[in-house]
């Protein structure tokens, strides 16, 4: 019989496979002119696809969360050994490969420059301006992404080191007794805070506090489902993510709340309850979801890449500029796969911690 962990782990890779293919074909339906000759064709997919597949990084703003909270800290205690030793490892662990892939970024857009002239495409960066995406700020910064989903990356970092601080602040209020519910209260403020405040207000979405309902919601469903937490503290904390989520559904609702409320609740479900999908591994799903970050990273310039030469030498037919966007869905499986294995990996080594310092052991986005 397979254990917990192991069914665990396959769901959310699956979780990770459909999230990360969706964003990968919401922009290219969103990005590039194929698209423009397919969508009359098909206006009612295309059309999901630009306005409603973007909503796949909920899941993993809520993976994020839950695999930060397993790792930080796993029986939800307050306090935290070395947190800015934590946040400076998932810097290090996040930036080689995510400067990497600025620079296919760049040079995929030169190429693409080379054949058409879009939108979608670019100026050159500055050296500022790619000097800010090495330190993830580009965002807060103002600088135009050099890649679509970039913002991500940086928010994935915030994220991570604001519950650092949260844990951080927890064992400071606790002064060393055991709480197994102070993390879990601070927590859940922080999800309301963002909520029913900041998620309301766009301009906040350069830094994390807008994103924390999600994360936090996915923090919340680990500690809700940890090993050893009775079944009634579990039916609070899932209760807590459902009044936070569904008050701020009724206040105002929005898809994206309510696609992390879902997400979140399944993952409760799915890790308390033991839920097995097959006693069978799946190797594809589970192969597609540890290359999902990297297929996150490196679809945008392989998409604008096969648009460009789609537009400059093949026939502009539905048919033929549809077979071009299912090229480059497959393209960037593949370019995903390879960047993994000869990228991300050796160059993820350098964030590598010893054993029990608190650092995630698998990636989301990690998306």
């Amino acid at each position: 019989m397979q254990s917990a962990s192991v069914a665990h782990y396959r769901f959310l890779d699956l979780l990770k496979a459909v999230a990360s293919n969706l964003i990968v074909l919401h922009h290219l339906a969103f990005y590039g002119p194929m698209v423009d000759h397919v969508k009359p064709v098909m206006p009612e997919l295309i059309e999901w696809l630009e306005t409603q597949a973007r909503i796949a990084v909920q899941v993993f703003l809520v993976m994020g969360g839950f695999l930060a909270a397993k790792s930080l800290s796993p029986n939800g205690m307050p306090g935290l050994r070395a947190p800015l030793r934590a946040v400076t490892r998932r810097f290090i662990k996040l930036v080689p490969p995510f400067i990497a892939a600025m620079a296919l970024a760049v040079a995929g857009a030169a190429l693409a420059g080379m054949w058409m002239t879009h939108d979608s495409i670019g100026a050159a960066p500055t050296l500022a301006q790619f000097a800010a995406h090495g330190l993830l700020l580009h965002g807060v910064l103002g600088y135009e992404s050099l890649s679509a989903g970039a913002w991500y990356v940086a928010i994935d970092l915030q994220l991570y080191a604001l519950l650092t601080l949260l844990l951080w602040l927890a064992g400071r209020i606790a002064g060393g007794r055991p709480s197994g519910w102070l993390v879990p209260l601070l927590v859940a403020a922080g999800v309301g805070m963002s909520l029913f405040y900041f998620n309301l207000d766009a301009d906040w979405d350069a830094w994390a506090p807008y994103f924390l309902g999600s994360y936090g919601l996915g923090a919340l469903a680990w500690w809700a489902s940890m090993p050893g937490r009775p079944l009634i503290g579990s039916a609070l904390i899932a209760g807590a993510m459902l009044l936070l989520g569904g008050l701020a559904l009724e206040l105002a609702f929005r898809s994206r709340i309510a696609v992390a409320l879902v997400t979140a609740l399944t993952l409760v479900v799915v890790y308390r309850g033991g839920i097995s999908f097959s006693t069978k591994r799946w190797p594809r799903v589970e192969y597609l979801g540890r290359i999902s970050y990297a297929v996150f990273l490196v679809h945008f310039p392989v998409c604008l890449v096969i648009n460009a030469a789609f537009t400059r030498f093949v026939p502009q037919s539905a048919w033929a500029q549809g077979g071009g966007m299912l090229l480059a869905w497959c393209a960037s499986i593949v370019a995903g796969a390879l960047f993994h294995r000869w990228v991300e990996i050796p160059l993820g080594r350098l964030g590598a911690l010893p054993r029990g310092t608190g650092a995630q052991t698998r990636k989301t986005i990690e998306a």
